[in-house]
Formats: C-alpha cells, sequence, structure tokens
C-alpha cells in the first residue's frame, strides 16, 4: 500500500571470537541476518542458538519470533510485586491462577507485606514479629479480635520466658 510504511522484522546474530592467538587478532565478528519468517524456519540455526545459548534463550527467542511474549512475566519480581500490590484482592485471586509463577509471587509474603504496608499507618515491631511469624497473607486475613488474642499470648509467653531467665 502507497504511503504505509511496512515493518520488517529481522532476526539479527552477531559473534566475536575472543582468543589470545595472533591469528584471530584481526578478525571481524561475524552476523547473520535473518527475516522473522526465515528465521523460524531456519532449524539448523535453532540447533546452533540452543548449543551456544541454551534452550531457553532459543524459545524466548522463537516466542518473540512468534509475537506471543509475555512481557509482564519478563519483568523483574520486585517490580512485579510493586504492580501487583495495588491490585484488588479477586484482581489478585485471578492473577494467581495465570502461571506457576505468577501464583507464587501472589501468595508470597513479600507481596502480602507490602500490601499490609499499603494498607496501615503503622506497624509495630511487635506486629511485624507475629506478621511474618504466621505469614503476612494470613496476617492480613485474620480479623483482629483473633490477633489482639495471639499479641496477648506472645507477651505472656515472652514474660514467662524473661522471668525464668532472672530467676
Amino acid at each position: 500500500m502507497p504511503g504505509v510504511a511496512s515493518y520488517r522484522c529481522r532476526v539479527i546474530f552477531r559473534w566475536w571470537k575472543i582468543s589470545l592467538r595472533n591469528e584471530f587478532r584481526e578478525s571481524r565478528p561475524g552476523e547473520i541476518k535473518e527475516s522473522r519468517e526465515d528465521f523460524l524456519d531456519d532449524s539448523s540455526l535453532h540447533i546452533q542458538i540452543a548449543i551456544v545459548f541454551g534452550a531457553k534463550v532459543l524459545e524466548h527467542v522463537l516466542s518473540l519470533c512468534r509475537r506471543n511474549c509475555d512481557f509482564l512475566e519478563r519483568l523483574p519480581v520486585p517490580l512485579l510485586l510493586y504492580i501487583i500490590s495495588f491490585l484488588e484482592l479477586e484482581g489478585i485471586t485471578r492473577l494467581s491462577q495465570v502461571s506457576h509463577g505468577f501464583e507464587m509471587i501472589c501468595n508470597s509474603n513479600a507481596l502480602w507485606e507490602n500490601i499490609v504496608e499499603n494498607l496501615c499507618d503503622t506497624i509495630t515491631p511487635e506486629i511485624k514479629e507475629l506478621a511474618q511469624e504466621m505469614g503476612w497473607k494470613k496476617f492480613f486475613f485474620t480479623n483482629r479480635l483473633q490477633l489482639q488474642l495471639q499479641l496477648r499470648r506472645r507477651r505472656q509467653k515472652q514474660d514467662a520466658q524473661n522471668k525464668k531467665l532472672t530467676e
């Protein structure tokens, strides 16, 4: 179509020979350029990539070429935790069902600690210790009366231990 730019995706692999031998000092980088479609059909190049870089890299490049790469899953975990901590509870539940990786993140102590810290004004060291002991997700879903009872029991237990140490 005239006036419409055609976006041609190309796969380019470059490599360098690193050697202490004099004969390789002046060697130029090697390069292979293929269209996305040609790369998807080039099984010998797939084998070379798998040997040099591993199967995960090959699968990632193939996914990119097929245009079905999930960029969300490639984000660093701390950034994912930050983003997920703003979701509603129903959204977190649904996201946890997407994949094993998201299930682990959505049930992690780190996520639920972020959520609790975002929702609470102050968290005392005692409350933080209790939450770490019981798990931040369980802490989040436990009602206040039960938490107060558990805090009272912890204090009594600590007082009894302190009393034994001073005797």
